[in-house]
């Protein structure tokens, strides 16, 4: 057991609180001297008295009191002191142990200094009952600041060791005190039980029966006055900390959570409503986290203009005619490469590509509306209005080339369109995907075609894009020849960028 407590008490948390409760019963003695031998008013005749005998069985009853306290203090703090001797994880009862135990330390010092009451009343009995009454008067005020200070001193150098345990312990409400019950119990001790101290010493002079009518009251009521003041305002200062430092915490925390920062947690290290606070807010910030990465991850998953319209409003099937500008882009030779290559190496190169895409896409408001196999599908208009979807499109498209050609050679197919579209959720209610359908996509797909067996060029548009596109875009293209697309019976005239292949374009 001495080994244990000397390894509890190399730890900071044990060393305060071994401390505080000696700090705290030392306070109580103190008062007890003061009050005693200077403040309270005694019997005439009683000076020598109370010096002899009370001095004799104060260094009588000083080494009872401690090997009585410290035995009750082992025992209540038994299953922290052999916890922390262990480590590991502690049990449910241990948990609970810890929790409880500024209440059980408490009670080791009401039962002291009840018992230091009873001893010294006994002592002076013998001497009248006025000296017996001033003597539990003086030792009930060291009591009640002690059991005052020594809870509040527990309850608060106890909270590292009470947030670990709480992490894995099973830790019911019932475990500690309520705030409302603690403040009322530091109330009564050191508010209550002094001003009723004050009371009786009042009342005992008018009836004659404790103090003579001789004896000037003044130095001691103002004496005793003080020392509930201090106490009083020590007792309810260190409880109002023990709600108010949780409550600063939960709301530093939660500034931090608004500023974005989701991993936020605080300690939870009491089991009131307090602790209930704390640990909902954690609960809290653990679904907002949960949230916030779903989020995120729908966002990938389907874009996040997508997941910003799906959050801001229930999605349902159903399009709507929308006049959007439409970018299709296929890597050339990847079909070949799967065969020749590994997975591994496929993948790499199909998400270094697709990283390139929608870069630039994204950089000019494209939205990325789907990845095919080798290929990728951008619009430009849906499902966010853009402004001048033709000319980001095209502007996509010429960056896209030069920057895929220098970046690993790709070989590519680009076509751009404009025109309208059905724009809107497709699929069952179970399962569905915001996309767009319309032959302005169909002709997209056959102008990466061509652009892909073109050996002058890998960008190909039609003249309508050009007409809806900016002047200043439109002198980077030059139209070509007239072709009619499969599946249309119209003629196509082309468009191709100024600088064909893989020469540097002007963004």
């Amino acid at each position: 057991m001495i080994a244990a407590l000397r390894s509890a008490l190399d730890r900071t948390p044990m060393r305060l609180y071994a401390v505080g409760m000696v700090s705290a019963n030392a306070i109580g003695a103190v008062i007890v001297f003061v009050l005693a031998r200077f403040v309270l008013p005694l019997p005439v005749g009683s000076e020598e008295i109370l010096s002899d005998r009370n001095y004799l069985a104060f260094f009588v009853y000083l080494p009872v009191a401690i090997a009585i306290g410290i035995g009750l203090g082992l025992r209540v703090a038994a299953p922290l002191v052999r916890w922390l001797h262990t480590g590991g994880t502690p049990s449910d009862e241990t948990a609970i142990a810890v929790v409880r135990l500024p209440l059980r330390q408490l009670g080791v010092h009401v039962l002291l200094w009840a018992l230091g009451v009873a001893v010294f009343v006994s002592v002076n009995a013998s001497a009248g009952a006025a000296l017996s009454i001033i003597v539990a008067i003086a030792v009930s005020f060291g009591g009640l600041a002690t059991c005052s200070l020594g809870y509040l001193v527990a309850e608060r150098t106890l909270r590292p060791i009470t947030a670990a345990v709480m992490e894995v312990g099973a830790v019911t409400d019932s475990a500690a005190l309520g705030v409302r019950l603690r403040v009322v119990l530091i109330w009564v001790l050191s508010t209550a039980i002094p001003v009723l101290g004050l009371g009786l010493i009042g009342l005992g002079r008018l009836i004659d029966t404790v103090i003579p009518p001789d004896v000037d009251l003044s130095p001691a009521m103002v004496s005793l006055s003080a020392v509930a003041l201090v106490v009083g305002f020590g007792g309810m200062f260190l409880v109002g900390r023990s709600v108010s430092d949780p409550l600063q915490q939960v709301s530093s925390a939660m500034q931090r959570v608004e500023a974005g920062a989701t991993d936020t947690r605080v300690d939870v290290y009491d089991a009131s409503e307090i602790g209930r606070l704390q640990n909902g807010f954690n609960k809290m910030v653990v679904g907002l986290d949960e949230r916030e990465r779903l989020r995120s991850l729908f966002g990938r998953h389907v874009g996040h203009d997508v997941a910003q319209r799906a959050l801001a409003s229930a999605p349902r099937l159903g399009g709507e005619s929308r006049t959007v500008a439409v970018l299709f882009i296929d890597l050339v030779g990847s079909t070949a490469m799967a065969e020749r290559e590994s997975a591994e190496a496929v993948v790499e190169l199909l998400n270094r590509f697709f990283a390139v895409v929608v870069e630039h896409g994204e950089r000019h408001g494209g939205f990325v509306n789907k990845f095919e196999g080798d290929a990728a599908l951008l619009i430009f208009g849906a499902p966010v209005d853009h402004p001048d979807p033709a000319t980001a499109a095209l502007r996509t498209a010429r960056t896209l080339a030069v920057a895929l050609a220098s970046d690993g050679g790709f070989e590519i197919g680009i076509g751009v369109t404009y025109g309208p579209v059905i724009a809107g959720n497709i699929g069952a209610e179970s399962r569905f995907e915001y996309t767009v359908i319309g032959d302005t996509v169909n002709q997209a797909a056959r102008l990466t075609d061509l652009a892909k067996d073109d050996p002058n060029t890998d960008v190909l548009t039609s003249s309508v894009v050009l007409d809806h596109a900016t002047a200043d875009e439109r002198k980077h293209w030059q139209t070509g020849e007239s072709v009619t697309l499969r599946g249309r019976s119209a003629p196509t005239t082309l468009a191709a960028p100024v600088h064909p292949g893989r020469q540097s374009a002007t963004p």
